[in-house]
């Protein structure tokens, strides 16, 4: 059985490389912020509002142990989903957890040219959220460095960089 789990920070590439090697390897892909809006309904952003951030991770933690049980599968989790409760150490007993790891710089790129909004990043200027980025993933990498496996994600810049980025992961995890 296959269970992969994707991590890392907002636009470290974890939906792009998690379709990618879906598609390359004929196993599901699972974005658990994508799953969480259609079991609710409501966007993520809507469900932060409504129940808190509190309440937001509670609902998280829940639909991940749902989707974390799904056999022969690939799930990215949000950027925040390790840090919180004992999530790191459940990821890492249902899966081949993988950090995608990039520098501050490479996230702002790859955020610059994704077509998602992100609200915690509206109204700043570049260096503002090169900054915001660099203070929030210092935070995070006690969790983010607990996955069983790191890779680089600074080459995603065209398709065929993709590709090849899917076949180190797909080497790296022996899929």
């Amino acid at each position: 059985m296959t269970r992969i789990i994707l991590l890392g920070y907002m636009g470290a590439g974890k939906t792009t490389l998690g379709m990618a090697l879906a598609r390359q390897t004929g196993l599901p892909f699972y974005d658990l912020d994508w799953y969480i809006e259609e079991r609710f309904h409501q966007t993520i952003p809507q469900l932060f509002e409504k129940y808190g951030e509190k309440g937001f991770r509670e609902i998280e933690k829940e639909m991940l142990h749902e989707v974390a049980e799904f056999e022969n599968v690939i799930i990215s989790v949000g950027g925040g989903t390790p840090c919180f409760f004992d999530n790191m150490a459940y990821m890492n007993e249902q899966a081949q957890t993988v950090y995608l790891e990039a520098t501050p710089e490479v996230l702002q790129q790859h955020l610059a040219m994704s077509k998602t909004e992100r609200p915690l990043l509206k109204n700043k200027t570049q260096e503002e959220v090169c900054r915001f980025i660099a203070d929030s993933l210092e935070q995070r990498k006690p969790y983010y460095e607990q996955a069983r496996y790191r890779f680089n994600t600074s080459l995603l810049s065209d398709n065929e960089k993709i590709q090849d980025s899917v076949q180190e992961l797909r080497k790296l995890l022996n899929t």
